[in-house]
């Protein structure tokens, strides 16, 4: 029987996200902006509901580019609040376009949104040591500080819980429990990671 870590349901979905996708270090300015966006869109809800409306996300908000996403219309998501296939929830749905501009800008100045989210962990993944899951915590630190100036450039929906979140889904923290086993492969992956920066 393979171990995966508590939050991991028996949803073949669920298992697919969790052993392919969550935790592994994302560099792509494309796949952050998604990422960041869609914790977002989770707010009060499961994951695994907006997992399985990940697709139709993707659709209608232009792949999550983040220029087109900028200059989508008021008219245009309005429309959306109506889509079932969406979280109706009208404040969420605005501010993916209000967190494109914001992007926008965060490129502009820091040159890619990559450059700007690892800064906050020195470039490299940090190692969550194997904790057991009542030793997981909801915020930290890092994701207080990383609240707090995202919310000071404008982004909407990014509250301390949902930029750990965002961390941990990232792989900015290897948040695997001690006894899931993507942990150990993926504090594997990181290290080799590392030693390959400092050769190079």
């Amino acid at each position: 029987m393979t171990n995966r870590c508590f939050w991991c349901s028996e949803d073949p979905e669920y298992i697919a996200y969790h052993d392919t996708e969550w935790g592994i270090p994302v560099r792509d300015d494309r796949h952050l902006f998604e990422l960041l966006c869609l914790e977002g869109q989770q707010a009060g809800l499961s994951w695994l509901v907006v997992l399985r409306k990940r697709a139709h996300y993707r659709k209608v908000f232009k792949n999550f580019e983040i220029g087109p996403v900028s200059r989508m219309k008021d008219k245009t998501l309005e429309a959306l609040v109506s889509d079932t296939g969406l979280i109706r929830n009208r404040l969420k749905l605005f501010s993916i376009r209000t967190n494109a501009r914001a992007a926008l800008a965060l490129q502009k100045e820091f040159g890619s949104l990559e450059s700007y989210f690892w800064r906050f962990v020195n470039n490299h993944p940090i190692d969550g040591g194997g904790r057991h899951a009542s030793a997981i915590p909801a915020r930290t630190a890092l994701s207080d500080l990383l609240y707090k100036d995202l919310k000071k450039r404008g982004f909407k929906f990014i509250g301390s819980t949902i930029c750990y979140a965002f961390l941990q889904a990232g792989g900015f923290v290897n948040d695997h429990t001690v006894d899931c086993f993507r942990y150990s492969e993926q504090r594997k992956a990181n290290s080799m990671g590392k030693a390959a920066c400092s050769t190079s």
